[in-house]
């Protein structure tokens, strides 16, 4: 097993994934791109079971962007309807594993069968203990940004906020992550290398991990090398390494 401490003894507490390779997997085996997403979503059963064993409290995952609405419609369609099963069927497994699972993004783009599934989900697994899983759905960091900093002008506008006492913790507070720790290690399977709008605040520091192993063959190796390629990294946070 590896180890979850970097060489200075901090631990990898939360890892995110853009779950990326869904439809060029398919397409390379001349298969629907609904397959793909059918094989991703299996994935994603593995490695919730991968992150418990390796001891790491925060994981976070990339389910559908704000963009994704922009896609063919049937392939919308067949993404909100594996959401809709998952959400109804898996409740009761992950809260016997122990897994508590959280919501990111615009939820008033959300059909309110799913609002009421994820509502459902939320209450049933809060006690969960051995994984907290966000999913991010309806999800733009862009968006994330200016939704906070409405909230934060509106507070402004009714005398319960001072401009000038604002900072960062304070901002961060008005985002949707604000009970999570920030990333430290960002993972890209699919063979892109960009972050595609996915927590550009909180991944402000996070270590950027990119595979070129399409989603569905994501295996436990795979999560294992990643976290391997984390305790390697130098973090200084803009310090200087002194010898």
């Amino acid at each position: 097993m590896v180890a979850v401490c970097d060489h200075d003894g901090r631990l990898l507490r939360h890892v995110a994934i853009i779950m990326d390779g869904n439809g060029r997997w398919a397409s390379q085996r001349s298969l629907p791109r609904e397959e793909g997403h059918r094989a991703g979503a299996e994935s994603v059963r593995r490695i919730l079971q991968a992150v418990i064993e390796l001891s790491i409290p925060y994981l976070t995952i990339f389910a559908f962007s704000s963009e994704n609405w922009r896609r063919p419609g049937r392939e919308v369609g067949h993404l909100m309807g594996l959401m809709r099963y998952h959400l109804s069927n898996e409740r009761d497994e992950l809260v016997g594993r122990g897994i508590r699972v959280g919501f990111i993004g615009d939820r008033s783009g959300l059909d309110s069968d799913v609002l009421g599934l994820m509502s459902d989900m939320e209450r049933a697994t809060a006690d969960g203990t051995a994984l907290t899983v966000t999913v991010a759905l309806n999800y733009g960091a862009r968006d994330e940004i200016v939704r906070a900093a409405r909230a934060l002008a509106m507070d402004c506008a009714a005398g319960d906020l001072e401009p000038s006492t604002l900072d960062e913790e304070g901002f961060a507070r008005h985002l949707d992550t604000s009970a999570l720790p920030d990333p430290d290690l960002i993972i890209r399977t699919g063979g892109e290398q960009r972050l595609s709008n996915f927590l550009a605040w909180q991944g402000a520091y996070a270590e950027l991990v990119f595979l070129d192993v399409p989603w569905p063959e994501f295996s436990r190796d795979d999560l294992e090398a990643a976290v391997s390629e984390f305790h390697r990294r130098d973090r200084r946070y803009g310090a200087v390494t002194t010898s």
